[in-house]
């Protein structure tokens, strides 16, 4: 049999494509396992970085305020994909073919739609439907998918079966990642081959804080764990209990 990892990379690839909006081998990872045999924690740091030629400069000259929300500006390297196989070279033991095998099948036989998928979807469409490939992706035959609608995405199927065949280096030195570059770069972005070549996941000691009693683990900056630890260290003032469950009190503490 296989691991828990094997299993949560398994489940992860899968909600890649079932729940889009959340997940996705273009978006970040951050992971704590607990290895029972050395009785240690493990933090795994798998976000990616800005491009080299992107310095903060860049912003202030061009009258940016903040970091904008959308297009190519905000995309930082995906590390999801160097994340899964870290993880799986530490605690992993099926073959990585056959982690992935049930989210293939899935991508490419399809699987229903769920009812807030299908919201976020027909939301995003509004804003996105006039970009590059979202539509053709995520708009079969000219309208937003809806609730129980037969999704399939063999694109994905296909770019999951270069990781299970060829590993990282598919998705960081081939063809996937000049395929990416390109297409940043064309939507005015700064990436080139040697942000994705550079990219390398990091182990990390998680922190913790004690509350009530339970020690409590997250991941350090730039993971944004610490604000939950930095949350039980206030509440720790409050007795929440006699609040009572549900109470105006209870709520707005």
């Amino acid at each position: 049999g296989g691991s828990a990892v094997d299993a949560a990379i398994a489940a992860n690839a899968a909600l890649g494509l079932m729940e889009p909006t959340g997940c996705g081998v273009g978006g970040d990872l951050f992971a704590i396992v607990w290895d029972a045999q050395a009785e240690k924690l493990y933090g795994l740091n798998a976000s990616g970085r800005s491009p080299y030629e992107l310095p903060l400069s860049y912003f202030r000259e061009n009258g940016y305020e903040k970091i904008p929300a959308y297009g190519p500006l905000p995309v930082s390297v995906p590390g999801c994909v160097d994340g899964w196989f870290e993880l799986h070279g530490k605690f992993g033991k099926l073959p990585m073919k056959e982690v992935l095998a049930p989210a293939i099948r899935y991508a490419r036989e399809g699987f229903p739609v769920s009812e807030l998928i299908a919201y976020y979807l027909q939301r995003s469409s509004a804003f996105f439907k006039d970009r590059p490939n979202f539509a053709e992706v995520w708009m079969p035959g000219g309208r937003p998918l809806e609730k129980g609608d037969v999704f399939r995405n063999p694109a994905l199927a296909d770019t999951y079966e270069k990781l299970a065949l060829d590993g990282r280096d598919a998705f960081y030195q081939g063809t996937i990642a000049r395929t990416v570059v390109d297409f940043l770069r064309e939507q005015g972005g700064f990436f080139t081959m040697r942000d994705f070549i550079d990219h390398r996941s990091e182990w990390i000691e998680p922190v913790s804080t004690n509350y009530r009693g339970y020690d409590v683990w997250e991941l350090p900056p730039n993971g944004q764990g610490i604000a939950a630890l930095q949350i039980l260290n206030i509440l720790e003032g409050y007795d929440i209990a006699a609040m009572g469950f549900g109470s105006a009190e209870y709520v707005h503490t």
